[in-house]
């Protein structure tokens, strides 16, 4: 039997075994601290390792290698959901400066239809989008600490950034009156 077969059916075995046990492992550590559900985070988990289980070495302890893998995918998401932000509290006052930028030069009715405007074009953004704005725009952090608090590279955090920029601008286009 090769390698990927082995570690393949090892995968298998183990998930089919555990699962409920990999899910009560995941709702003790994740609770209500996070929008994304237990089932979400072990599919997540399950896809990568069986996509990169011809890239692997052989797996000897295959418990401790996927529960190794499912806390570290904990971990990953419970640091990405730290930084979200409530719009409708926090952000009031970063909108509402923004809204007067935009405001200015007469395009809008008045400022607070803008700020919902605003709001409405800020929710609609994926979340990778949103979160690099709230971050870098609103929460004054760099990209160097972005970068190091993510994992995700400067240059991905800046173009999801740009891409994130021009996505409000094109709303805020087609919302003028």
């Amino acid at each position: 039997m090769t390698e990927r077969n082995d570690n393949y059916n090892k995968l298998i075995r183990f998930f089919d075994a555990e699962y409920q046990a990999l899910r009560a492992f995941v709702n003790s550590r994740v609770g209500d601290a996070t929008d994304r559900d237990a089932e979400d985070i072990l599919q997540d988990v399950a896809l990568k390792l069986f996509s990169r289980v011809d890239h692997l070495s052989p797996i000897d302890n295959i418990a401790g290698f996927v529960y190794r893998s499912v806390r570290n995918k904990i971990i990953d998401t419970m640091r990405t959901k730290k930084q979200r932000l409530d719009l409708d509290e926090e952000m009031e006052g970063p909108v509402a400066e923004l809204a007067e930028l935009f405001y200015g030069d007469g395009a809008y009715a008045r400022a607070d239809d803008l700020k919902e405007i605003l709001k409405e074009a800020l929710l609609k953004l994926k979340p990778e989008y949103r979160e690099v704005i709230m971050a870098i725009d609103f929460e004054n952090i760099s990209y160097r600490q972005l970068s190091h608090e993510t994992g995700i590279p400067q240059g991905t955090l800046m173009s999801r950034r740009h891409r994130a920029l021009s996505k409000l601008l094109k709303e805020l286009e087609n919302k003028k009156k």
